[in-house]
């Protein structure tokens, strides 16, 4: 798996690249976690996701936002970490020029981030968004929401309480015209601890269903 860097708003960005072999490939990008939890791009969460997308033939990126690793910067509380994530989006599009689709995934913070880019770009055919912490960051901009998606998160989350995602889900399962599913994962902790390769089942399931849909001609 290559790695790259590019250029982001606050200098050099460090990531991890695969490309698809098919030149008209979907492109999937990937949110770590909080940078000041220790956060970054080799999550484990982020990195079984990442090859879920790659194992199903897509050109995906996942990176370091600034201040993190080798990344330049230094952390801004989610107004630069969004422009390094519409960087990031910005340099995958720029290489799959051809590309059908684009699907982002992001993990707690990184989930809060992926939600405000896919506000940003109506070619987003798709989202995962795993254990967002509605309860931490005001997720009020997603009025409406442009795309269908997954929300998953655990049981026994403490640091995204269900209850919080929940009033999310709903807000976003009111809106007309996008699907919004919800998962919870039985006995789940924030971490997912010894419950990741569940979550990346059940991710892979979701993309799978949503994909045919989408390739049948279902709406978004």
């Amino acid at each position: 798996m290559p790695e790259v860097f590019f250029n982001g708003p606050s200098g050099r960005l460090e990531g991890r690249y695969q490309p698809s072999k098919e030149p008209n490939a979907p492109v999937a990008i990937l949110l770590h976690p909080h940078p000041e939890f220790g956060g970054n791009m080799n999550n484990q969460i982020i990195y079984n996701l990442f090859y879920m997308f790659v194992e199903r033939g897509f050109s995906v990126l996942r990176f370091n936002s600034r201040g993190v690793g080798r990344s330049q910067g230094a952390f801004d509380h989610g107004l630069g970490e969004l422009s390094d994530a519409a960087a990031a989006l910005d340099w995958l599009q720029t290489l799959n020029k051809e590309s059908p689709g684009v699907w982002i995934a992001g993990f707690s913070f990184g989930a809060w981030i992926g939600m405000q880019l896919l506000m940003r770009r109506p070619e987003v055919e798709g989202f995962i968004s795993v254990a967002p912490p509605e309860n931490l960051y005001d997720f009020s901009f997603l009025a409406p929401c442009p795309s269908s998606g997954l929300i998953i998160h655990g049981e026994q989350d403490r640091v995204a309480p269900p209850d919080s995602v929940q009033k999310l889900v709903d807000k976003l399962q009111a809106q007309k015209g996008i699907t919004i599913e919800q998962q919870i994962v039985e006995g789940a902790n924030h971490f997912f601890q010894d419950k990741i390769e569940d979550l990346t089942e059940r991710c892979a399931e979701y993309l799978d269903r949503r994909r045919a849909d989408i390739a049948a001609g279902g709406g978004r």
